[in-house]
């Protein structure tokens, strides 16, 4: 009958201790490690919408405003040169642009008498929610971001808006073969070898019907899949979210219109989550002094500075349809 009890005083600190994975050293090294690596490691799984812009790291002390640079394309020489005469060099055609980071953050509080009675462990039940809660909550701030592109196609773009988008347009091959052409047409680098999709599971499943669909054991490995990958067509590489955009009563007959992003290389930017962009934080109970006297609360929490920037617009294309499921 013994062997369900844990023992929880593995995870004790010095009492009245507060820690932090910025500051502080009275939670046991490698507590404080493990709890960090799982928050990372929970967040990261749901960060669907971040896995392919280009990543930066927010430096302390930097200030809001991060940058990105972006080099625009060198003209074509079509002259041809002169024996013995050196040419006028070029100038590099850059431009910066630049986001603000804004933070987000949670906390649970638990209770002296939960910690004490619960089978589990509450404070690592508690980095479990929290860190899917920061996966979920970043990678909207991202998702919403690179939805509010302007390179956008209706079905297969023979609808006018949003609006006019019917129950019967669902994605088809055809749709995805033309925002391909679409990228290819402006110059737009794969990622590995294949543009990538950003798809909602209600959209995946009109999607995967189709008899070119190509599961991603049969093209891949674990170890080299992105994020939630579940196939190909048409050269693109697709992963699923059920945080995938959805414009909810904006079709035809007030239906749902759901969004699948196609993506090539460059086509935005995002803060990494990693080297300060997201912090657990734990606070031991009667760390809060006289607003917890009697040591009955502790605190599980997360904190993450975080932004995106669409980069350039021409490198994305949002398509948007109906999905069979559609009510």
């Amino acid at each position: 009958m013994y062997k369900y009890l844990l023992n929880l005083h593995t995870f004790d600190t010095v009492i009245n201790a507060t820690t932090s994975q910025a500051t502080g050293n009275d939670l046991r090294p490698e507590i404080k490690t493990y709890y960090s690596d799982y928050l990372i490691d929970l967040a990261e799984a749901e960060l669907v919408h971040d896995q392919f812009g280009q990543k930066r790291n927010i430096p302390a002390g930097s200030g809001k405003t991060i940058e990105f640079r972006k080099f625009n394309p060198l003209a074509k020489i079509t002259n041809a040169l002169v024996e013995g005469v050196t040419p006028e060099g070029q100038a590099l055609d850059t431009s910066a642009i630049t986001a603000t980071v804004s933070q987000y953050g949670g906390y649970v509080v638990i209770t002296d008498l939960l910690d004490l009675t619960a089978i589990d462990n509450v404070k690592t039940e508690a980095v479990q929610l929290i860190g899917s809660q920061a996966g979920r909550s970043l990678d909207t701030v991202v998702r919403e971001i690179l939805n509010g592109g302007t390179n956008v196609q209706y079905h297969e773009g023979e609808r006018a808006n949003r609006a006019a988008i019917t129950a019967s347009d669902t994605l088809t091959v055809k749709a995805i073969r033309a925002a391909v052409r679409t990228l290819k047409r402006q110059n737009a680098k794969t990622i590995n070898g294949d543009f990538v999709g950003i798809i909602h599971p209600d959209v995946s499943y009109d999607l995967m019907s189709d008899p070119n669909w190509v599961e991603w054991q049969k093209y891949t490995s674990p170890e080299h899949m992105y994020e939630n990958e579940i196939g190909k067509i048409a050269g693109v590489r697709f992963v699923e979210t059920t945080e995938g955009k959805i414009f909810e009563g904006a079709g035809a007959s007030g239906m749902d219109i759901y969004s699948t992003l196609i993506i090539a290389a460059n086509a935005y930017g995002t803060t990494n989550i990693e080297g300060g962009g997201l912090q657990l934080i734990v606070k031991q109970k009667g760390s809060a002094g006289t607003a917890d006297p009697l040591d009955q609360r502790s605190t599980v929490g997360w904190k993450a500075t975080k932004t995106a920037e669409r980069l350039v617009e021409d490198y994305m294309v949002r398509i948007e349809t109906a999905c069979t499921f559609n009510e």
